[in-house]
């Protein structure tokens, strides 16, 4: 009796772990669900095969039910081939269904090509249907007259289908229509020309096409907010002007410094010539003491030359103006 409870123990628990692998291998509540709604599988091909390729078999299935149930035909293939290749088969089935109820020409080629590059393929559905608003950030610019100007822009988007692959996203239509109203800004004569007519910003940056190339399509270009910033005309001219002036201030600090060494180097000259001339003088008691020595001047010719010297000093002293005499303390 103890051997044969063991055995039926045994065999229990063989039973057990031989069901737990057949339903893992063979999912028959799927395979039940799936024949009652229309779709057909092959237990072995499909659903084996999908345990053995390391596919769950719950997505794949579920999805091609949702798809048959809204009238889309889709191979199991391809639904497996769109998982190991790292998409999402579910998002992809969604936008499928989405796109076909809206009437959207969507390929289920295109929405793998579209989940694969990265995109939301079922949100960018959603924005083919209800459009998206976004808001620039603050654009400042500055009219020809000088002052500046500070605009938010809101733009009005959908999704091209035909271009989510490839195409730029919402950063570069932010950018490009920030663009454009800076240089519509700028374009202007006077600033009052945009805050009268704010539309003329919208009109012009919605005619420069500025959707080419993108993922999206632009519905409309509105004006939010307009407001005056700072003179930026007279802050540059004020800046201008204080540059001159420190130019002007160093070129005129260069002459006085040109002239100061100017004058030095006169008076170094002048120096220089006086000192040649006493050392001159000093010359001349030498001279005039050779002189007797040697017999080449008398003493009549010394008493002439002092009358002479003598002349010349009055004639001097009549020539210059009378001049002050000083006190001892001056």
């Amino acid at each position: 009796m103890e051997a044969l409870t063991g055995l039926s123990i045994i065999l229990i628990i063989a039973i057990v772990l031989f069901l737990m692998v057949f339903l893992y291998f063979i999912p028959i509540g799927l395979f039940i669900t799936a024949y009652f709604s229309g779709v057909k599988l092959k237990i072995f091909q499909d659903l084996v095969g999908m345990r053995l390729r390391k596919v769950p078999p719950v997505i794949i299935v579920r999805s091609v039910i949702t798809a048959a149930k809204a009238g889309i035909k889709l191979e199991v293939g391809k639904l497996e081939a769109h998982y190991l290749a790292g998409g999402n088969v579910i998002n992809v089935i969604n936008a499928l269904v989405s796109a076909d109820k809206a009437n959207i020409p969507l390929t289920f080629e295109r929405a793998t090509a579209i989940d694969l590059a990265g995109r939301d393929v079922l949100e960018a559905v959603k924005m083919s249907v209800v459009p998206k608003v976004v808001e620039t950030p603050l654009v400042s610019a500055i009219a020809k007259d000088g002052i500046q100007l500070k605009a938010i822009a809101r733009i009005t988007v959908r999704a091209n289908i035909e271009r989510l692959v490839g195409g730029a996203g919402e950063a570069t239509i932010l950018a490009r229509v920030g663009e454009g109203i800076v240089s519509t800004i700028g374009s202007s004569l006077t600033h009052k020309e945009v805050l009268e007519n704010p539309d003329v910003i919208s009109k012009s940056v919605l005619a420069k096409g500025l959707d080419s190339g993108t993922a999206f399509e632009i519905l409309s270009i509105d004006i939010a907010d307009v407001d005056i910033g700072e003179n930026i005309g007279a802050k540059l001219q004020t800046d201008q002007a204080e540059a001159d002036l420190k130019v002007a201030q160093a070129k005129a600090e260069e002459r006085r410094a040109a002239a100061v060494a100017l004058e030095q180097e006169m008076t170094a000259e002048v120096a220089r010539q006086r000192a040649k001339v006493v050392e001159a003088e000093a010359e001349i008691p030498k001279a005039m003491a050779d002189a007797f020595r040697k017999g080449n001047l008398g003493v009549m010719d010394y008493y002439n030359m002092k009358n002479i010297q003598s002349d010349t000093d009055m004639r001097e002293s009549i020539a210059k103006p009378e001049q002050k005499k000083k006190g001892p303390n001056e």
